[in-house]
């Protein structure tokens, strides 16, 4: 189904010169979803179950532009998540929980207002061959940086740029509106790099505080250069205090290599994690994964995959204990498998 173009005029009084704004939006979305066999959890729990955003979040979304003149266009997005496997809402019962932003764009790059993605999560995304989703999603073991390791912030500013030479700069700031002091809850982050032809390479750094004002933070290096036959995947992570999960690394060193291999309709992952964690406690852990993705059509495709994690501490140890999930969903233990079908409108 092809998306639906609405043209949306301005009052009349707001016409500038002999020629109406031009404005479009357009309606969107994701269903996604699957079977996932889950095992490992503690005292040996498993569970199989059908649920939704396994390899990509469902989703339903509407966004639009205006062409201001002048090379100035205002532009926004609604995104709400969807759990399509019961109807329900994502991110918690968020009404627009994926995305909610507007901004303006031109030749000096976009600046957008709203609940946006860390510069980190961008990153962590474009350079892991299972693009943050199925069982071997990096986010299983490397935060994307944010609050509670959350690949989104609230109340953010951003400008981003992109240069002809491939040069690309992405600042964001997230207001704590806190009433007492006003560095509790707040978020910053940056990013530069340079994507150009088969190479990528960006830098990312966020800060996190949480409400004592206490900071959190995470350094990022994610790279990939396609070789045509092959793409490799690189990520290097100093973490300081940001959460997986929920699971909070106080000081440790991540690294990911992988590779995604196009043959015909199909696509072949596959990726190793190593987790340093340089505390006392040593919470180290490893992920290995492989993967499978049929393009039935530019919109659809089947996919399978499978990983496991090897946990240094104790499995159900309060901290430590990392689990293989998907795109949106932690997991339940440190095996799993999955398989289903993605349809994008």
């Amino acid at each position: 189904m092809k998306p639906r173009l609405f043209a949306l005029f301005l009052p009349l009084g707001l016409a500038t010169g002999s020629a109406w704004s031009q404005s479009t939006s357009t309606v969107y979305g994701v269903i996604d979803i699957g079977f996932v066999r889950e095992s490992g959890g503690p005292k040996g729990a498993s569970v199989s179950k059908l649920t939704s955003g396994i390899a990509s979040g469902s989703r339903l979304g509407f966004r639009g532009t205006e062409d201001l003149g002048g090379g100035l266009s205002a532009f926004y997005a609604l995104e709400m998540g969807i759990n399509a496997d019961t109807g329900t809402l994502g991110q918690g019962g968020l009404g627009f929980g994926r995305q909610s932003i507007v901004g303006l764009q031109g030749n000096f790059g976009s600046i957008t207002l709203g609940r946006q993605y860390t510069p980190v999560a961008l990153i962590q995304t474009e350079t892991d061959p299972f693009v943050t989703g199925m069982a071997g999603d990096s986010a299983n073991l490397i935060s994307a940086g944010g609050a509670g390791g959350n690949n989104r912030m609230d109340n953010t500013v951003r400008y981003a740029y992109t240069a002809k030479s491939g040069l690309t700069a992405d600042v964001v700031y997230g207001f704590g509106e806190a009433t007492s002091d006003s560095r509790a809850n707040r978020q910053f982050g940056a990013a530069i790099g340079y994507v150009s032809g088969p190479v990528y390479v960006k830098l990312g750094y966020h800060n996190v505080n949480n409400a004592k004002a206490v900071p959190a933070r995470i350094t990022f290096l994610g790279a990939k250069y396609d070789f045509g036959v092959a793409t490799a995947h690189f990520n290097y992570v100093v973490n300081k205090g940001a959460a997986v999960f929920g699971l909070v690394n106080d000081d440790s060193r991540d690294v990911l290599v992988g590779v995604s291999v196009p043959y015909g309709a199909s696509r072949f992952m596959a990726s190793y994690i190593r987790k340093n964690d340089r505390t006392f406690a040593n919470n180290d852990a490893n992920q290995i994964a492989l993967g499978y993705t049929y393009f039935l059509s530019k919109r659809t495709s089947l996919y399978a995959s499978i990983a496991r994690i090897h946990n240094n501490a104790k499995a159900g140890a309060a901290t430590g204990f990392y689990r293989v999930g998907n795109a949106t969903e932690q997991g339940l233990g440190n095996r799993a498998y999955n398989f289903g079908i993605r349809h994008a409108f």
